[in-house]
């Protein structure tokens, strides 16, 4: 039987390039996005010759405007491709008033806009099959500002709300949408993000991490957290969320917003 192809983003290293060998070794032809052609290329001839699936490679910088649309068109007219993993991000160190104009401009680029397009882009030809996945990488961050990461914990809340979005809207028409929330995770994006030594010791293991991907992803779950051993904690969060929603239509303000 043929497997369709993956599309991963952020490729070349780290969670995206966990993500190619594991689902190489599954047997589904891979297209590997990342901006360090070189790495792109060790890791497509590995996983070619380990596996026998054929990989090929696009070098983009997901910033910038001639790269995100030649993968955009690659996500549009290959029929093939039929899952997408959404991983390409980064983190942004320092404080919210020490964070220059341009790095917050590239975080959000990265994190929000490259991650919207490319579903955009891909999402249409899958609702027409009625099949399909886009798995969209998100972070616990996303659901706690305690951690101080404003910018960054504000993209990846958007990615978890368009996340849950996508699945209301793309599910009933036969697309899988996936939002994988790591915490603390040993990959480069820390060296990235200008946190030079930071301890990977205490950090989940990528291995881990998208090995628990991947089961969430074979169960069809909307939200995965790797993370969270008491899934219960989640469904209290996401019923209280919902609870909500009906009260949300009212023509008066609420008794508690009445003046004393």
């Amino acid at each position: 039987m043929t497997r369709p192809t993956v599309l991963i983003t952020g490729a070349s290293t780290g969670i995206g390039a966990t993500y190619a060998d594991r689902f190489a070794r599954r047997g589904h032809d891979l297209v590997l996005v990342a901006r360090d052609t070189a790495r792109l290329e060790a890791l497509a001839a590995q996983l070619a010759a380990e596996t026998g699936v054929a990989v090929d490679i696009l070098t983009a910088d997901l910033t910038r405007e001639a790269d995100i649309a030649a993968v955009e068109a690659r996500l549009r007219d290959d029929a093939k491709i039929e899952i997408l993993i959404n991983n390409a991000g980064a983190g942004l160190g320092g404080s919210f008033v020490d964070q220059s104009a341009e790095a917050v401009r590239g975080n959000v680029a990265l994190n929000t806009t490259a991650v919207v397009r490319l579903a955009h882009a891909i999402a249409p030809r899958l609702v027409g099959a009625g099949t399909g996945s886009i798995v969209n990488l998100g972070s616990v961050v996303g659901l706690a500002p305690e951690f101080g990461m404003s910018v960054y914990g504000a993209t990846k809340a958007f990615v978890l709300f368009l996340s849950q979005g996508l699945a209301l809207e793309l599910g009933p028409k036969g697309v899988y949408i996936q939002a994988v929330l790591p915490a603390a995770t040993g990959t480069e994006l820390w060296g990235r993000a200008g946190m030079v030594g930071a301890d990977l010791s205490g950090m989940m293991d990528v291995n881990e991490l998208v090995d628990a991907a991947m089961v969430g992803f074979d169960r069809r779950e909307g939200v995965t957290i790797p993370t969270l051993h008491e899934g219960k904690l989640w469904d209290a969060f996401d019923d209280a969320r919902k609870a909500m929603v009906p009260r949300f239509a009212q023509l008066l303000r609420a008794d508690r917003y009445t003046a004393a």
